[in-house]
């Protein structure tokens, strides 16, 4: 695990750069944090660095936003108006969490149980079969500019 203190929403979505930078078809990251902590910047910042052009924004009401286009294709999916891992599982997500592309998951706590840093994410419930765990990328706001960002250290 590794931890950045951004001072600025354009820090947040450098971060967001250097994992699309890296990443691979199938990934999946597993963000959460508080309303405004930096979930959405730093997946537009993901899906720059993926060559992808379309204005990024939360799918809080559509529960998904699919970008074409780029390097790889980004699945953005908000769980925030979701309350429980049944509404989720009757959205049926689960295909995201094997993705053609990489997925990015608002509110990724709702879904998995978010451990303690340094500790392993785990589903809440095992139906998830042989998808990989996502990675965490943990945003929690320590003022009006800055935030503090813990995740796991996909190389970038």
């Amino acid at each position: 695990m590794a931890t950045l203190i951004s001072h600025s929403p354009a820090e947040t979505e450098a971060l967001g750069e250097r994992f699309g930078r890296v990443a691979q078809s199938g990934w999946v990251l597993g963000l959460s944090g508080d309303l405004g902590a930096g979930k959405t910047q730093f997946v537009k910042g993901l899906a720059r660095s993926l060559g992808i052009g379309a204005r990024v924004h939360s799918p809080t009401f559509s529960l998904i936003n699919v970008y074409e286009g780029g390097r790889l294709t980004l699945y953005h999916i908000d769980l925030y108006r979701l309350e429980n891992i049944d509404q989720i599982l009757a959205a049926g997500l689960e295909e995201y969490l094997q993705p053609a592309g990489v997925t990015a998951i608002e509110w990724a706590e709702k879904w998995f149980a978010m451990p303690q840093p340094g500790e392993a994410l785990s589903p809440r419930v095992p139906v998830f079969g042989e998808a990989a765990l996502p990675r965490r990328v943990q945003f929690e706001a320590l003022s009006p500019t800055e935030r503090r960002i813990t995740y796991d250290d996909p190389g970038a």
